[in-house]
């Protein structure tokens, strides 16, 4: 009986050495399906082989993936992660909050050292956790010295992502279209890379006179991709919708987040122009953009991704984002059958779909489906292993798509590679310690919290309004040695 490898030393990974994958439950999240004790060769950035007992070249390091799960990374299409240095400040807020304190009161304060610091500490997350690549929606871009600093972080961590250029601050139309921001994408964007690319991000507010036109044109003129928040309950409508439709920007080259308070012909206008949503479940269901979209957009054919919006909420977590996101669609159609007086008897979506959202639909989203998404030959090499000999969880392993969904955690990343660059391994992360970061995040929090002085306790916990008790008839008291009905 052949022995497992050797495990190889951390420095032992080098640029321009091959490794290989061995005896791994392979989610493939292709054609090929899953794969049972199958290695992945991976060569320079790439994926080079994918089969059972493969031949490597000499000299390649080989990884004991037995009894672990080999799937592509994961690709979060919608994080503020600027925020990321509030972690939890607005655990206990409504969307509204959340809009008063950064649209309305404090957004002006963040300097771009905060941008830096928040972003520094969610990039560091994401790869941690597995998403190797993550698109930050980062609407806090006052000044393209913010943009450069946000830039910065990423240039500083070894993970893929993707600035979605935003400022809420001033009219997209407008900040799209000027001199600095043009020489912004210039400067950082003239050579094409799949490592770090650009988007815009900005929202359409339905405003008759559509100011958002002229950053529509502005992504058109510079070959960019678009995400803008959709169908946010009592914010972006299908008046958004219809504006973009007539207007003829509605392509495949447009993301719509949450998407979940459209009606049925905004949801064709999408699917009838390529679009895609990008559906971040715990954020729809505890802030309240409208119940989660995917139970809304299969029935359109709409492809989806899935995000974690932002960690002053939630955290990088996508094995939360993909369980989060399954149990609400299956909710919703047990909810709409027993208002109809049935009972659902299958369930319609489907562990493995929601693990292509997380995969496959985030490639999708963002233009790269051709290069990520899938452990094909020839596509870029971004995997994560899951394996830990230890954790009850881990075993048995009998419906890989589900133990990936229900069963697996946060704690089960063992090795992460991002370009064919192992980044984690034997679930410690590589040449990348937290404590320089964690020193920026605390420096920007302390000045953060300077600057809003007394209200940053009230900011935390918002007050509770009173509500009115409803009478209860179904009450006892005692009588005698008897207990009678209280009257209502």
């Amino acid at each position: 009986m052949p022995q497992p490898p050797t495990a190889p030393r951390a420095e032992e990974f080098a640029p321009d050495r091959p490794f290989v994958f061995r005896n791994a439950t392979v989610i493939t999240v292709d054609s090929a399906g899953v794969l049972e004790n199958a290695d992945v060769l991976v060569s320079g950035d790439t994926i080079a082989a994918v089969g059972p007992r493969l031949a490597v070249p000499e000299g390649t390091l080989e990884i004991d993936a037995s009894g672990g799960i080999l799937t592509p990374g994961f690709i979060d299409t919608h994080r503020h992660m600027w925020q990321t240095a509030l972690r939890g400040y607005g655990g206990d807020w409504a969307l509204s909050q959340y809009f008063v304190f950064y649209y309305l009161t404090y957004g002006n304060i963040f300097r771009p050292e905060d941008i830096y610091a928040g972003n520094l500490l969610s990039a560091l997350e994401s790869v941690d956790t597995g998403v190797t690549t993550t698109l930050d929606w980062s609407h806090g871009l006052r000044t393209v010295d913010h943009g450069e600093a946000a830039l910065q972080s990423f240039r500083e961590i070894p993970g893929r992502f993707v600035l979605g250029y935003g400022n809420y601050m001033g009219s997209p139309g407008e900040w799209a279209n000027t001199p600095e921001f043009r020489e912004f994408v210039s400067r950082n964007f003239s050579s094409p890379s799949d490592m770090l690319t650009l988007q815009l991000a900005f929202d359409v507010t339905g405003s008759p006179d559509f100011p958002e036109k002229g950053a529509f044109e502005a992504a058109r003129e510079l070959g960019l991709r678009v995400t803008t928040h959709a169908g946010v309950w009592g914010a972006t409508t299908d008046t958004s919708i219809s504006q973009m439709y007539d207007a003829g920007f509605m392509t495949p080259e447009v993301t719509y987040v949450h998407a979940t308070t459209l009606g049925a012909e905004s949801y064709q206008k999408i699917a009838a122009t390529g679009g895609t949503v990008s559906v971040a479940t715990e954020s729809e269901q505890s802030a309240g953009q409208g119940y989660p979209s995917t139970w809304a957009i299969r029935k359109y054919g709409i492809p989806a991704s899935l995000s974690m919006d932002t960690s002053v909420w939630w955290s990088a977590d996508f094995f939360s984002a993909m369980r989060a996101t399954l149990s609400a669609d299956r909710s919703r159609d047990h909810l709409e059958a027993h208002a109809r007086n049935e009972t659902i008897v299958t369930n319609r979506l489907r562990a493995e779909d929601v693990l292509w959202m997380a995969t496959m639909g985030g490639a999708t989203s963002i233009g790269m489906a051709d290069k990520l998404g899938s452990i094909t030959v020839g596509k870029k090499a971004d995997l994560v292993l899951l394996k830990n000999d230890e954790s009850p969880a881990m075993t048995p392993i009998l419906n890989p798509a589900v133990h990936v969904v229900y069963q697996a955690g946060t704690a089960d990343v063992h090795t992460v590679v991002v370009d064919g660059k192992v980044v984690k391994y034997e679930g410690t992360r590589l040449g990348l310690p937290l404590a320089p970061i964690r020193d920026k995040v605390a420096a920007s929090v302390e000045y953060v919290r300077s600057q809003i002085g007394d209200a940053w306790e009230e900011g935390m916990h918002p007050e509770i309004p009173a509500d009115e008790a409803i009478p209860n008839p179904y009450a006892y008291t005692d009588s005698g040695d008897a207990q009678v009905k209280a009257s209502s």
